[in-house]
């Protein structure tokens, strides 16, 4: 269990830190991603990122034989 924590909180330590460059690159901005405004906060849910970006780790994963 420890190393699913370590695992989560490094690939959310990579994420953040490539944030502004997938921004640019159009992730975060796709059709199916959703961002409204509730009671003065900004909610934003990124669906169709986060299906894009699985794909692409499953992607990788598979060629490296993982």
């Amino acid at each position: 269990m420890l190393r699913w924590l370590l695992v989560l909180f490094l690939a959310l330590l990579v994420l953040s830190a490539l944030s502004p460059l997938l921004r640019r690159l159009g992730i975060g901005r796709l059709p199916g991603d959703l961002h409204f405004r509730l009671f003065g906060v900004e909610c934003h849910v990124p669906l169709a990122s986060t299906v894009l970006l699985s794909l692409f780790a499953t992607l990788i994963a598979r060629l490296l034989g993982l």
